[in-house]
């Protein structure tokens, strides 16, 4: 087999077609957990929405007809969080039934297999290892997933960026903590603490170690 060559075209996932039975009550749940309308769409019997999630480039469409899926059926559509705690508390809010907060009892990132589950986030607070659930009135599950560092590779080095003023927060806070431990190691007070947070912040998002 030859050896394919790299992609040079961006493909950006833009959005995921949800499969509903009731178009109203799909609207009302997703406009209640406050995700921004970018569109509705109404002509004749005919009806087309899209949603965006908070911060997410990726946005859902459901309307009359626009999938074979049977209701329901989409399962497990993963949104990131910086704060699995804050997030269920906000959801929540909006009366949504969510599950509670879960990790891997193994130790691993297992989010799919019930009978792994352990009540509580990850004990060490690993990013990538505590989650929770809910359902939309049909069914249509979404996982919700702690991130607060990304792997190697999964975010463009040369770029920094925040979708929202809690998660640069988020970050910050952490680069706090981070920061506290660099000055006991030093054995003084950083006067560049600024500079420090920086690249704290840059080197978690893209997976790389912090700044020592």
């Amino acid at each position: 087999m030859n050896e394919m060559s790299a992609p040079t075209i961006d493909m950006k996932l833009e959005v995921v077609v949800l499969p509903v039975s009731d178009v109203g009550r799909a609207a009302e749940f997703y406009r209640q957990l406050g995700w921004r309308v970018d569109a509705d769409i109404v002509k004749g019997d005919f009806r087309i929405l899209q949603f965006t999630p908070p911060g997410s480039p990726c946005s859902i469409i459901f309307g009359t007809g626009l999938t074979p899926s049977p209701p329901g059926s989409a399962q497990f559509l993963h949104l990131i969080v910086s704060d699995i705690e804050a997030a269920r508390d906000e959801l929540i809010a909006h009366g949504v039934e969510a599950s509670e907060v879960f990790h891997d009892a193994s130790g691993g990132t297992n989010r799919f297999d019930p009978n792994v589950r352990a009540s509580g986030p990850d004990p060490a607070r690993r990013s990538y290892a505590s989650f929770l659930t809910f359902r939309d009135p049909d069914g249509n599950g979404w996982l919700l997933q702690e991130i607060t560092k990304r792997l190697p590779g999964r975010i463009d080095s040369n770029t920094t960026t925040f979708t929202s003023a809690t998660d640069l927060a988020s970050a910050m806070r952490r680069a706090s903590v981070a920061h506290g431990e660099h000055e006991k190691r030093i054995g003084a007070a950083d006067p560049n603490w600024a500079d420090w947070y920086a690249a704290f912040v840059v080197a978690e998002q893209a997976g790389k170690p912090p700044p020592s």
